[in-house]
């Protein structure tokens, strides 16, 4: 199981939502170039980032610092937030990112994303975000009807290797991933690699989630409010990968 670190940038700043409010952030650094460089230390080499500002704009105001991370530190980034185009895509993917998370554009412009993971099956990543068991898109401000089976079937035949599912009840609470979920997804969709997101509270839960048999967790509020050692997370992730 791959564990990644994430940075989520509001306004320059590292921040975390709850449940993905935008009034209820918390502000870890002001420097995420600093942030990225700690990871990097500890061993890491690939980090989750999440444009918050342009998941609401759709316009990419943090992707200089993205390419910064990227070009000074060596990194490779997925990242998220804006994309709602294959132009978008390809700006991200000239940018240097390494994985592109669409959300919103799988939703909106399905037949669009689906050419899209046809030209770079390796790097799109769909972001299935569920709210109350709904697909949630837009900054999770909107929601779909759509059954999950049909809304990924066609992805999944098209190429879709890769997945990324929130649950935002549980997103920046510590309150323990959504375990049933991942399992339910899994069985489901056996051909998909499942990375989870959210509610992991402590090292416990990694394990767990690696028992389940999930390809990789993003780690981002449980590291920053310290309930798990950055040494003990690069510990896991280099036993399991």
């Amino acid at each position: 199981m791959n564990i990644i670190p994430a940075i989520d940038l509001l306004d320059g700043q590292v921040v975390r939502l709850q449940k993905g409010d935008y009034n209820k952030k918390t502000v870890y650094n002001h420097n995420p170039i600093e942030e990225a460089a700690k990871f990097k230390t500890a061993g890491f080499d690939h980090i989750h980032v999440v444009d918050l500002n342009g998941a609401k704009s759709g316009s990419f105001e943090n992707l200089p610092i993205i390419k910064t991370i990227i070009n000074e530190l060596g990194l490779t980034v997925q990242t998220g937030g804006g994309v709602r185009s294959q132009d978008d895509i390809q700006n991200l993917l000239d940018a240097g990112l390494s994985g592109i998370i669409c959300s919103s554009m799988a939703v909106k412009k399905t037949d669009e994303f689906i050419d899209a993971i046809h030209n770079n099956p390796d790097k799109i990543i769909l972001g299935l975000d569920l709210k109350d068991g709904k697909m949630a898109y837009g900054g999770w401000l909107e929601t779909s009807d759509k059954p999950i089976e049909d809304f990924l079937n066609p992805m999944i035949k098209a190429g879709l290797s890769r997945v990324l599912s929130t649950d935002i009840a549980r997103d920046g609470m510590l309150t323990g991933p959504n375990f049933e979920m991942y399992s339910d997804l899994q069985s489901r969709f056996p051909d998909v690699k499942w990375i989870a997101s959210g509610g992991v509270s402590n090292l416990q839960d990694l394990i767990q989630l690696n028992s389940i048999g999930v390809d990789g967790v993003v780690v981002g509020k449980a590291y920053y409010e310290g309930h798990i050692g950055l040494d003990d997370m690069a510990h896991l992730h280099s036993a399991n990968s």
